[in-house]
């Protein structure tokens, strides 16, 4: 989808009879338009759904696949790699491409190619950049597929046959960069840098306007303002977090207009033709949207899956996704999404992103010297819903050989030294030597601090996961990493490397191992959603096995309680080296 900043886009175009001041005229063929307090849901469309579906943008293919889509695409997989670890079967998890619009025409012409063939290069450069980054999505959707023609097609027929979509004409300025309307108090007087030309641009995105004066098609978007606001009010995480949800409600507050749906085919011949009338082109957003119907397999079994419950946008296109394509769906008599989150952008060095300063990353580049897993730990460590994040490589280094190599690496390595560890094996814990409660008399080594320690895992799954369902990944890692940091300081209290080699000083170092191997194991498992790749490598480095990886397991810590654990004495896993190698920095 085209990536807007907020504001861009003009809610539509009154017809006469809502405001004078306005260059659109309406036919005389006016449709019965249904009240819209009526009651749309019901019959077939009101059928409980009991599948989770969590969903990305899908990404505008005039240009290759940049930072701020692979931080949309992590945010989600993590969500729903979380969802899975509770147990949540059947889910979907979809992404895709968007590949219509007046954009990626000229974008095709510009190299060359035909449109079809120019989309299926730059679809697979998401595909292979979502691959590489372990995003494992179970439906990849691209808008020039049959299933998605026929989900169109059959959304627009019912906006159409329900009143909500009349023909007219409409006189305005257009912004193909965008793929956006643009009203006449956003656009503001310019010079072409490379003509010298005087132009016009939007005054939010400096892209340049067009005027246009079509026959098109308009959907009465002026009547959803208080369903919209309904809809909002009703659940406090409609639109999340709050400062979005502030920022729709002041949308919906100024009122809303008609918006235009369509294009002439003879100007943009590269979309979906409307049903009925082989003249107009159905709008690229309006197009773009239904996928989210498409991957539920909409217009026939999409019921175990919608509403869905969870849209993650970027702040650029949040009004589409939380003003249009609710009152589209429930135009249609389909319920809204659950949530629509939103998530802010990403700088360089506190710099926009341009290719002109070269200062844009390549996620590519970065995985093959960060590691998948390390990218994705950085973006989500520093990534945060509401404010924007400051990419550098000298960041990214700094955390990741604090966290990973320093943090979570340095424990796995002492825990695992044969020094320390010479049988390889899942040690004993000794319930004399760390007695469940402190004070017992008995002969305990354990201190204060260390009973902190057992408190804080214990808690560490309860907290955690309020933070995965808050989308607050980065206070996921921030917990997870202070976890495995007292972890550190309980080993290097005791120093186990110093104890000499009396069945009582053995005794007491297998108990230190064994909590220190307790906190990576409950530490992996709940990073799981985070680092796939190496938080498996880290539990099958404990001896792990596959089966005892899920998020009721890391809830369990058996020494905490009093109990055995039943991998006590379970031959380690195969060495295959150090789990997070320490990064140099790039001259």
């Amino acid at each position: 989808m085209p990536n807007l900043p907020m504001g861009i886009i003009q809610r539509g175009l009154r017809s006469v009879f809502l405001a004078k001041s306005t260059r659109f005229l309406c036919e005389t063929r006016w449709l019965v338009c249904p009240s819209p307090y009526r009651r749309v849901h019901g019959g077939r469309e009101s059928q409980q759904k009991d599948k989770f579906l969590i969903t990305t943008p899908i990404f505008y293919v005039n240009s290759v696949p940049h930072l701020g889509h692979l931080y949309s695409a992590v945010l989600a997989d993590t969500v729903h790699r979380w969802q899975q670890l509770k147990g949540a079967g059947g889910s979907i998890f979809s992404t895709g491409t968007d590949e219509h619009g007046l954009k990626i025409q000229q974008a095709a012409l510009s190299h060359g190619k035909d449109p079809l063939q120019f989309c299926d290069e730059v679809s697979q450069h998401f595909r292979n950049l979502f691959s590489k980054s372990h995003v494992g999505h179970t439906d990849f959707i691209r808008t020039t597929e049959s299933r998605h023609r026929k989900a169109v097609e059959h959304f627009w027929r019912k906006l159409h046959s329900a009143g909500y979509i009349y023909q007219g004409k409409y006189e305005g300025w257009y912004s193909t960069s965008d793929e956006a309307f643009v009203p006449d108090n956003k656009v503001m007087d310019s010079v072409d840098k490379a003509t010298g030309k005087n132009i016009k641009v939007a005054i939010e995105t400096g892209s340049q306007v067009e005027w246009m004066e079509e026959e098109n098609y308009m959907f009465r978007l002026s009547e959803f303002g208080p369903r919209l606001l309904k809809w909002l009010d009703s659940n406090p995480r409609a639109v999340y977090p709050s400062k979005y949800r502030s920022l729709v409600r002041g949308w919906l507050e100024e009122g809303l207009e008609d918006l235009s749906v369509s294009r002439q085919r003879d100007r943009l011949p590269w979309g979906i033709p409307v049903p009925d009338d082989s003249t107009q082109t159905i709008y690229v957003w309006l197009d773009a949207l239904v996928n989210y119907l498409t991957v539920c397999g909409y217009p026939d079994n999409h019921h175990a899956h919608w509403p869905a419950d969870c849209h993650v946008v970027g702040k650029d296109i949040a009004r589409f996704h939380a003003v249009y394509w609710p009152a589209f769906l429930m135009a249609a008599g389909l319920d809204p999404p659950r949530s629509v989150v939103t998530h802010s952008h990403w700088l360089m060095e506190s710099q926009k992103m341009s290719k002109s300063k070269g200062n844009v990353v390549d996620p590519f580049d970065r995985i093959q010297r960060y590691s998948a897993d390390g990218l994705r730990y950085f973006l989500l460590k520093h990534g945060v819903l509401e404010t924007d994040g400051d990419y550098s490589d000298e960041k990214v280094v700094k955390v990741l050989n604090a966290d990973l190599a320093g943090n979570i690496g340095g424990l796995l390595n002492r825990c695992l030294a044969t020094s320390l560890n010479p049988t390889q094996t899942f040690p004993a814990f000794s319930a004399d030597m760390f007695p469940v409660h402190l004070g017992r008399k008995s002969n305990n080594l354990a201190t204060k601090e260390d009973y902190k320690l057992l408190k804080t895992l214990q808690e560490l799954p309860g907290s955690v996961d309020q933070h995965y369902e808050n989308f607050h990944i980065y206070k996921v890692l921030e917990e997870t990493m202070l976890c495995v940091k007292q972890a550190n300081g309980f080993v290097h209290r005791h120093k186990p490397w110093k104890l000499s080699d009396s069945p009582q000083d053995r005794e007491w170092v297998g108990t230190v191992l064994h909590v220190a191997m307790e906190t990576l194991r409950v530490s992996g498992i709940l990073l799981q959603p985070v680092m796939p790749d190496l938080m498996s490598r880290l539990l099958s480095r404990l001896g792990v096995e596959e089966t005892e990886r899920s998020w009721s397991d890391a809830e369990k810590v058996p020494c905490a309680e009093g109990i055995e654990a039943p991998y006590v004495g379970r031959t380690l896993g195969v060495d295959r080296g150090v789990l997070f190698q320490r990064l140099q920095k790039k001259n």
